[in-house]
């Protein structure tokens, strides 16, 4: 089933908090990951960076855009230029630039649309700037921001939510008494029912519902980004799927109820690849639901799932939940787990049988390096 590591826990340096978080109180990314893959006998467990620059974007990040064909840095000028934007071209959100949409979300319902083909950028990492900051406090944003089309590009920002908390007390009323839960408003940071979106290089939290909301199309790619604090109780999504396909890849995750969601309709896949999952998990980090949790007598969870080469560090949850049977054939291999050794604290189904349609193979488990000695 796998190798496993047996011995220390990593530590992990954090930056403190300050005026470049993307809210006070949550803290800046971590700027001393450790390891995040060990080398094997030739082969790779656990998440490598690649290319294009750090797992979670910033400084050294490859493609990071200082320019555009329209330049903004307050909210005006913001909407006027995705207004007339066209294919093609850049809006860039000037460095330094803190803009609150909260106001025009509370009395107008506001949602900035990105036209098809448009890509909007920011600078972050660039001689290690934190990029623009766009937020809103308003707790039902939904979404600030919306794909109109496809091949919208969203890189080099930090989108800030008006929710980081987990709404325990509401959850846990919610279960008491005749209370509705979901009608306490929630907020989702991009969203997309066209094929093609990317979202790269930026940083996501405070997002109630999802921080990137895929509701249709394919060939979706989420790289390189620091996604976090998403976490309310019953919701709480970094990338969550509605009828979508994506890839996602060389991403930091942390504080996230799921950081990977689906709801395991039929056409739903995901290819996670590359990702370090941190020290909090709200909930299993990587999920795809089943036909029990949507109520429509089937035990569909997606099409497939691929699972490879991540890390996933919090050992107080399972890391992977797969909540039904994929149609096709789906794997998790080449991970790298903190937990000491495979089993249901590390994934659902278990054991990953013929009858799961799942292969768990060729995974490392424990948290020291390198791995001693393989476990059969």
């Amino acid at each position: 089933m796998g190798r496993v590591f047996v011995g220390v826990t990593l530590v992990l340096s954090v930056a403190g908090a300050g005026e470049e978080s993307i809210r006070p109180g949550l803290g800046a990314m971590p700027t001393d990951l450790g390891p995040t893959y060990q080398e094997i006998d030739g082969v790779t467990y656990g998440a490598k960076p690649d290319q294009r620059g750090p797992i979670g974007g910033g400084e050294g990040y490859y493609e990071i855009i200082t320019a555009g064909d329209y330049e903004v840095s307050d909210l005006d000028a913001l909407v006027g230029a995705l207004e007339q934007a066209e294919a093609g071209e850049v809006i860039f959100v000037e460095a330094g630039a803190v803009i609150d949409v909260s106001t025009r979300v509370y009395v107008d319902n506001l949602v900035l649309e990105i036209p098809e083909g448009v890509t909007l950028a920011g600078n972050r990492g660039e001689e290690g700037a934190p990029g623009a900051l766009i937020f809103s406090d308003a707790f039902e944003t939904q979404p600030l921001f919306e794909a109109m089309g496809k091949d919208v590009r969203v890189t080099g920002l930090r989108i800030r939510g008006p929710d980081p908390k987990r709404r325990l007390y509401h959850h846990r009323r919610s279960r008491a008494d005749d209370y509705n839960y979901y009608a306490f408003p929630v907020s989702q940071g991009i969203q997309s029912s066209h094929s093609g979106l990317q979202v790269d290089n930026c940083e996501m939290a405070g997002w109630s519902h999802a921080a990137i909301a895929l509701r249709g199309g394919t060939d979706h790619k989420i790289h390189h980004n620091y996604i976090h604090h998403n976490q309310r109780e019953g919701l709480g999504y970094g990338v969550s799927h509605r009828e979508a396909r994506s890839l996602i890849e060389y991403n930091l995750f942390d504080a996230n109820r799921h950081s990977i969601a689906a709801s395991g309709r039929p056409g739903e896949a995901y290819e996670a690849r590359h990702n370090v999952e941190l020290y909090v998990a709200r909930s299993f980090p990587f999920d795809m639901h089943g036909g029990r949790d949507r109520g429509d007598g089937t035990d569909i969870a997606g099409d497939w799932v691929k699972i490879h080469n991540n890390q996933f560090r919090a050992t107080d949850q399972l890391a992977i939940g797969i909540r039904g049977v994929p149609q096709q054939p789906s794997t998790v291999t080449n991970n790298w787990f903190y937990h000491e050794q495979p089993g249901p604290e590390v994934i659902r189904p278990w054991p990953c049988d013929e009858d799961t349609n799942i292969t768990f193979e060729d995974n490392v488990f424990g948290s020291e390096s390198p791995a001693l000695h393989r476990d059969e």
